[in-house]
């Protein structure tokens, strides 16, 4: 039985990301743990914090655990329940692997919150690196799409009603534009997230003398992270602001499946999103294809803001080291990191599968009875008459075309004498601005030269 969705063999396959989780699991935890203290006894060595021959002995018994997928995690349950955090047992289990007088240098000079945090990170490189590559893939499929439907008129909407003509290419640019930024977002913040905790018991490396700095270079280049100014113990920004991008990159792929919800609506019939092998079916009604991977955008959406909300709250941690603060990361970043992943890989597949019906696009467009367009009368009357006379002339139009269920051209062809080509107003291929310019520029941005 499991508590959550991310561990369900029921869910997982929709709600979960097997390859995220695979860097979240227990095992993966212990194994970057061990790869920092492995990494820490090479470093303390190398400068002389050390003896070398230590150094050498440590990082081989680890390394050789490592390889035995020991120690299990059973078998730090009971310390870690004791303690509050694992690494006093695992440190207990290391020193007894490595024996002799080297078993004293294991951890030397480094406190639990170090290895913890610093194994993490190891962890959110490795994680950041699978999505980064799902990022890239879905940015060029959007971009393939904006660019094939960039003539392709539908009517836009605001605030739920129908406004003025658009392409589906300029919407396709529109979710596609934010997740450019983000993949700016994440090129920017891995020099901040990225790196290195190593402060001891307090922050100030006091076990290690004068050596403690050395040290930190030594082991950042070790791991290939950055090396912050000082430790980041009770300075939570370096999660907070990887979790924020997460959540945004998860809201920006949110609006994706909530918009294409609204377009495969019956009603509505602008997107389908093509069945494959019963995918989206009822278990009672047979004519339904349900927008799964459109649901599950907006769920992760909308989960992952709240567990966002739990780590911003984490962030307040007390004096140079927390508790309560720490634990409730432990709680939030991994759901919220496998649940984009689950996310991005949901976005891929809903690509991939989406279906344009143009027909339907111009259909809904045309249904409106030129009330769409009421927009551009409004401003052709405007070249003859006061602004503001031409709006009360076009409202007054609409008022009627609704009333009498007519075309809004024809009335205004018949009850105003001013000199406006109606037809080349009412077409819609004429009204759509800056659309063209608008999809290239974002394009240009998705494939720079």
């Amino acid at each position: 039985m499991t508590v959550t969705t991310v561990d369900s063999a029921i869910y997982g396959s929709l709600l979960s990301d097997a390859e995220l989780v695979a860097l979240f699991d227990d095992a993966a935890q212990i194994s970057a743990m061990l790869v920092v203290e492995a990494a820490l006894a090479r470093a303390e060595a190398a400068v002389g914090a050390i003896p070398a021959e230590a150094g050498e002995a440590i990082a081989l018994a680890i390394e050789r655990a490592i390889a035995e997928g020991s120690p299990r995690p059973d078998e730090l349950a009971a310390g870690t329940a004791a303690a509050g955090v694992p690494i006093p047992a695992l440190v207990e289990r290391l020193r007894a692997l490595v024996g002799g007088e080297a078993a004293q240098y294991v951890h030397w000079g480094a406190t639990s919150q170090d290895i913890t945090d610093t194994g993490l990170v190891l962890r959110l490189v490795r994680a950041t690196a699978i999505m980064q590559r799902r990022l890239q893939t879905l940015i060029a499929a959007l971009a393939t799409l904006a660019d094939a439907h960039r003539d392709t008129i539908m009517v836009g909407r605001t605030r739920g009603q129908q406004a003025v003509p658009i392409t589906f290419g300029l919407k396709a640019a529109g979710w596609l534009a934010p997740l450019l930024r983000d993949r700016e977002r994440l090129d920017e913040l891995g020099k901040r997230v990225f790196v290195l905790q190593f402060g001891g018991a307090a922050g100030n490396l006091s076990a290690l003398d004068n050596a403690g700095q050395a040290v930190a270079r030594a082991l950042a280049t070790e791991l290939r992270l950055g090396n912050p100014a000082m430790p980041w113990h009770s300075q939570r920004d370096v999660v907070t602001e990887y979790a924020g991008w997460l959540t945004t990159l998860s809201a920006n792929l949110g609006k994706i499946g909530l918009d294409v919800m609204l377009l495969t609506q019956n009603e509505v019939g602008e997107l389908r999103i093509r069945s494959e092998s019963g995918q989206g079916g009822s278990s009672t009604m047979p004519q339904k294809i349900n927008p799964v991977p459109a649901e599950v955008l907006v769920t992760m959406a909308r989960s992952n803001a709240s567990l966002n909300s739990g780590l911003q709250q984490a962030a307040l941690q007390e004096h140079e080291r927390g508790g309560p603060g720490w634990q409730m990361e432990w709680l939030g970043l991994p759901p919220l990191a496998v649940q984009t992943g689950c996310a991005l890989n949901a976005a891929l597949d809903l690509v991939a599968r989406l279906e344009v019906q143009t027909e339907r696009m111009r259909a809904n467009l045309d249904a409106s009875n030129g009330l769409a367009l009421a927009e551009a009368a409004s401003f052709a009357l405007s070249q003859h008459l006061p602004r503001a006379e031409a709006q009360a002339m076009t409202k007054a139009a609409c008022r009627k075309a609704v009333a009498e269920n007519r075309n809004l051209f024809d009335v205004l062809a018949i009850d105003t004498d001013i000199p406006v080509d109606w037809p080349q107003v009412a077409d819609p291929a004429n009204y759509l601005g800056s659309n063209a310019g608008l999809i290239d520029a974002v394009l240009h941005q998705a494939h720079p030269a």
